[in-house]
């Protein structure tokens, strides 16, 4: 138990790196920047798995011994509950004045009541209150009863320590066999559960890509509800709400769900979370041979309350020129004194586009891979913006705009919005429930139920009298047995009508 302990504080200790570090599985992105702003000590760190913590070497040794010794722990203590449960409680004392609880009863000659019968009395009103008992030199001439009750205090204990075995195995399960993953869905648009159809997907070691339910969810619409009502709150939002169609198989009938924050739903054995949202603006961008190069919605990244989003456009099929546009959306535009665009309002009550344009190699084709929300521009060459001579493009819905130098046009089509899903799938969080579930109920059982053990003793005077003694041990600390062996005291009396001679526990020192 000693070492459990240590080690369940030592695995709480090594997790304390993957707060602190990011971590590869999460965002490989931040690592890899996380590297390049610390190129004296983040190899070191990487090269101790210090960005991959719960998965590295040492967290998984840390695991496995506390895993291997709940086990040691468990099974011994299992196997010596067992006997205990199966074998008759200890003989009684042979001074039982010494015990904490003690008391004393005499039973005249009249009552007619031998030390034998009263034995067995006190026997019936023990199991009576649940206890385990058995009589000890039935037929001698002091013979007693001896109980035990409260075992199943141990038994929740056992529960208590097996239930953390099994939280451990699951989390194992889960880890292994499962997977995460995020997915941009804009308005209109449908995400099959394959590999390809995630923009990012984290698998376990032991994932394998058949085993993905074959099911289809599709945005219908996506609404977001401002505070409109309150001063000190005006514009925050305050519900977001996320209508789809899903489709649990290939040709089974669509299903028609509402997604909202804390209230996922599941899908396939994936549970389906709203972590995100944001307007995407459809824009056109036609190339300087009048082709259409780009067209659909692009997701912009919202920066603050007002929803001022950032969005980059890159057209790598433009000729004779690739197109790269940069800029941010505004969903209520107002400007100020300086002729600068802010946002005031998160819904789109006067939306702008406002962008800077770039044609050259956007370095799509070096093999190299590319963030889709940002736009590398030393290899460009600038068409538009606040220094030139052409402006920046400001667009409203409906408007285009010709780029200099018959590089082509670029015409702001509408507005949608989309949502950010995290996807996630874990075999073992059912059984991490159970066993969760399990082990609380164990542990109140263990903290709960007091075990402690009682004996009765029987004999007769020389003057006719049945003299009777009984007494409560407790295992462990219990601070009812006072009021138990007071309880015990009023059965024996109330069974036979005579009065205790001594209750006081101090008659050890008499």
């Amino acid at each position: 138990m000693r070492n459990a302990l240590l080690l369940l504080l030592l695995l709480a200790v090594a997790a304390v790196p993957g707060s602190l570090f990011p971590q590869r599985p999460v965002n490989p992105a931040v690592v890899t920047q996380y590297l390049k702003d610390h190129p004296g000590y983040g190899p070191w760190l990487d090269r101790f798995q210090f960005f991959n913590v719960y998965s590295s070497a040492w967290f998984s040794a840390i695991y496995l011994l506390l895993f291997l010794s709940l086990i040691g722990c468990v099974v011994p203590r299992t196997r010596a509950h067992w006997k205990a449960m199966r074998s008759a409680p200890p003989r009684t004392p042979k001074r039982l004045s010494r015990l904490p609880e003690y008391g004393t009863l005499e039973l005249p000659e009249s009552a007619g009541i031998s030390a034998g019968q009263a034995v067995q009395d006190a026997a019936r009103l023990l199991r009576r209150r649940r206890y385990r008992v058995h009589i000890y030199d039935a037929g001698g001439d002091r013979p007693s009863v001896a109980a035990e009750r409260g075992l199943i205090r141990e038994v929740g204990n056992l529960l208590f320590h097996v239930s953390l075995i099994g939280v451990l195995v699951c989390v194992a399960i889960g880890g292994l066999f499962g997977y995460r993953g995020q997915k941009i869905l804009v308005e209109g648009d449908t995400f099959v559960n394959t590999l390809v159809g995630y923009d990012q997907f984290s698998p376990g070691p032991n994932f394998n890509p058949a085993r993905l339910d074959p099911f289809a969810i599709t945005l219908n619409k996506f609404a977001v509800t401002f505070d409109r009502s309150s001063a000190a709150h005006y514009g925050q939002p305050i519900d977001f709400t996320a209508a789809v169609t899903v489709t649990d198989k290939p040709g089974a009938e669509p299903v028609k769900r509402i997604l909202k924050v804390n209230d996922p739903i599941t899908v396939g054995g994936a549970s389906f979370y709203l972590v995100g949202n944001g307007y995407a603006p459809v824009v056109t961008v036609k190339d300087g041979t009048g082709k259409t190069a780009f067209s659909g919605p692009v997701v912009s990244i919202p920066s603050d309350g007002a929803y001022t989003s950032l969005l980059v456009v890159k057209a790598p099929d433009a000729r004779p020129s690739q197109l790269g546009f940069v800029g941010f959306f505004l969903p209520t535009a107002l400007v100020n004194d300086q002729g600068i665009s802010y946002a005031s309002d998160p819904d789109p009550l006067n939306p702008r586009l406002n962008l800077n344009s770039y044609y050259g190699d956007l370095g799509l084709n070096t093999g190299q891979p590319r963030n889709v929300y940002t736009l590398d521009t030393k290899n460009l060459t600038p068409l538009n913006n606040r220094n030139l001579k052409a402006g920046g493009i400001v667009l409203a819905p409906g408007q285009s705009y010709t780029l200099p130098e018959g590089k082509g046009s670029i015409s702001f089509d509408g507005i949608k919005r989309y949502v950010g899903i995290d996807i996630r799938h874990d075999p073992g969080q059912v059984g991490v429930l159970i066993f969760a579930l399990a082990a609380l109920a164990g542990l109140i059982a263990s903290l709960f139920i007091g075990r402690h053990r009682a004996w009765v003793r029987t004999g007769t005077h020389p003057d006719g009298r049945t003299m009777v003694e009984y007494a409560l041990l407790a295992r462990g600390e219990n601070h009812r047995l006072a009021a138990e062996a007071a309880a015990i005291g009023r059965l024996l009396t109330k069974e036979w009508s005579a009065p205790a001679t001594n209750t006081n526990h101090l008659a050890k020192d008499q």
